[in-house]
Order: structure tokens, then sequence, then C-alpha cells
């Protein structure tokens, strides 16, 4: 989403105001612009610390408002190509879930998009509307920003290809423990259910692979080294819930490759411990289901995979 011409963002951690890793948009104008804007500034800013700061609450609320609004004409040019449909829960994403109509039973396969508003702060980083999952009781939930690096992701990923073999497993390593994490969370019970999932989110998992990686030869990382690599992986992550540490990967970071140029917002950023929003008991917790999990990987594929995914069993 672009801001009118004469506002600029102004990000700034919100540290004491939410979660480390949060952000508040501050807005970059002449003096006396609410007066000038005031439907801009009433519709979509907060008071915040005496200051007018962009609302992704209600930067939210507005972009889910305009979704619902396209969706009927959308879902009638595309009636006889596929079915669509919109979902949104309050503090979520919304999400456009499509559904092709043909005759082929191999077609049938539904696709969920998560629509995401992000407001471009340049070089290729962007504050989104939606923040890393906190504590609900945080002074200024409404203020709060996350911040999406994808595009430094992607150079790093780049980078890696280049500096790793053909045939490197670093990928599949990443796939196939998102896969055991989902499969042990069907055997988990709630409270702890959401919080294993929290605190093996994808992006914890991604970013213990590229700490890991830069840490020894990429030569390792060869597909023949599949399950050796995945249980350095495995033992990685463990060993960061026991320490209750795992620092973001791009926040402050001075250790990354100087080929993956970042900007200078990340550079000059104060680290940010992603497993600081958790306690000491949950961590301990999480680090003993993650072992347990591998120990018990066949097995738990056998329990929770659907029977239609399954491999036939090999003849000894």
């Amino acid at each position: 989403l672009r801001l009118p011409p004469h506002l600029q963002p102004r990000p700034r951690s919100a540290d004491g105001l939410g979660p480390r890793g949060t952000f508040v948009c501050g807005l970059r104008a002449r003096e006396g612009w609410p007066r000038r804007c005031r439907p801009f500034a009433e519709g979509f800013c907060v008071e915040l610390q005496g200051r007018s700061h962009l609302s992704s609450g209600l930067v939210l609320r507005w972009f889910q408002g305009h979704l619902q609004r396209c969706l009927g004409a959308v879902r009638y040019r595309l009636q006889e190509r596929c079915r669509i449909s919109l979902s949104a829960c309050p503090g979520r994403p919304p999400t456009l879930h499509i559904l092709p109509c043909s005759d082929y039973v191999c077609c049938h396969i539904s696709m969920a998009v998560r629509l995401i508003p992000a407001i471009p702060l340049g070089d290729a980083l962007y504050l989104t509307a939606l923040p890393p999952e906190g504590p609900p009781d945080s002074p200024a939930p409404e203020a709060l920003w996350g911040l999406n690096a994808s595009r430094q992701e992607q150079r790093l990923l780049s980078w890696l290809k280049e500096q790793a073999p053909a045939s490197s497993c670093h990928l599949k390593c990443l796939q196939i423990l998102k896969g055991l994490r989902d499969l042990r969370g069907q055997g988990l019970e709630e409270p702890f259910c959401s919080q294993w999932r929290r605190v093996l989110s994808s992006y914890v998992l991604k970013t213990a692979l590229f700490s890991l990686l830069l840490q020894g030869p990429l030569e390792a990382w060869d597909e023949r080294f599949l399950v050796d690599r995945l249980e350095d992986l495995v033992l990685y992550l463990r060993n960061c819930l026991r320490k209750q540490v795992l620092m973001h990967f791009f926040l402050g970071n001075a250790s990354l490759p100087e080929a993956v140029a970042l900007p200078r917002f990340l550079k000059e950023a104060t680290p940010v411990n992603l497993l600081a929003a958790f306690d000491g008991a949950t961590l301990d917790l999480a680090a003993f289901q993650l072992i347990n999990t591998w120990i018990q990987a066949p097995h738990i594929i056998r329990m929770y995979s659907r029977p239609q995914y399954l491999r036939p069993a090999l003849t000894p």
C-alpha cells in the first residue's frame, strides 16, 4: 500500500510497547498535517506517546472491507473457471480460497492465499499489518507492525545456491522438519498444541537453518548426507530452545556474508531474540517434544499421515 505523497513512514522499534521484533510506524510530514489530512488521520492513525502513528489494526480492517466489496465482481467474472471465497478472522490475515472448476479430478486442488497489507520502506523492506504473535495485553496492539525481509532471504538463498553443492539438501531438511512439526502437532493437546506451533513457527525453523548453514562447510549439505544434516538441524534447534536464545537472522546481525547486501535499517537495528516471548517451561517442553518427534519420526509419520499419501512398504 502506498501512503499519500506528502507522508513518509518512519519505523522504529516498539521495545516496551510490544514483543521484541515489532515496530511502530510514525509519519514524517510538515507541521499540522493531521488538520490538513483529517480524514486520513482519523481513519488510519492512533495517538501514541503524544504523536500520530499509522495503525496496523485500522489499515487491516480497511483492507478487509475493500476485499469484501471487490469479491462480488471477481467471483462473477471467474464463476465458470473457479469458485472463490474469502475468510477473515479478527486479527488474522484475510485468506482467499480458490477451487478450480474442472471435469478432471486431479484439477480439483484448492489454493489458499493469505492477503497481507504492507507498507514499503524502500530497499525491498516492508512493514506488515500483522506483527509477530505476542502477549495480548501489550500497551499498543493497534499500532504494532511486523517487518518483512523476504527479498533479503531470497538474496541469501541465491548466494547459498551458488556456494553449496548442486544437490544441496538444505531446503529438503526445512520441508521435512516442517512436516514433522505439523504431524506432531496433531497428537498434542491444548494449550501446548498452540504453543508448539508458535515456538516452532516456520520463521523460527528457517532462522535455525540459516544460522546452521553459515557455521560449517556447505559441502557437508550434499544430498547424500540428508539424514545427518537433518539431525544436526534438530539438535541445533533443541539447544536453542534449551538456552532460550535464537537471534533474528537479519536484525542487527553483523556476521552475514558480505555478498548478501543488507539495507542500513537492518544493519543498525537492535538484535532480537525470537524466543524471548516464551517462558522457560514452555521452551523446555518444546525441546523435549522436538527430540521425541525426531526419535519417533517413522512412527509419527505412519500414525498421523493420510493413507493416500503413504508410500507402499518395500518388501525386505
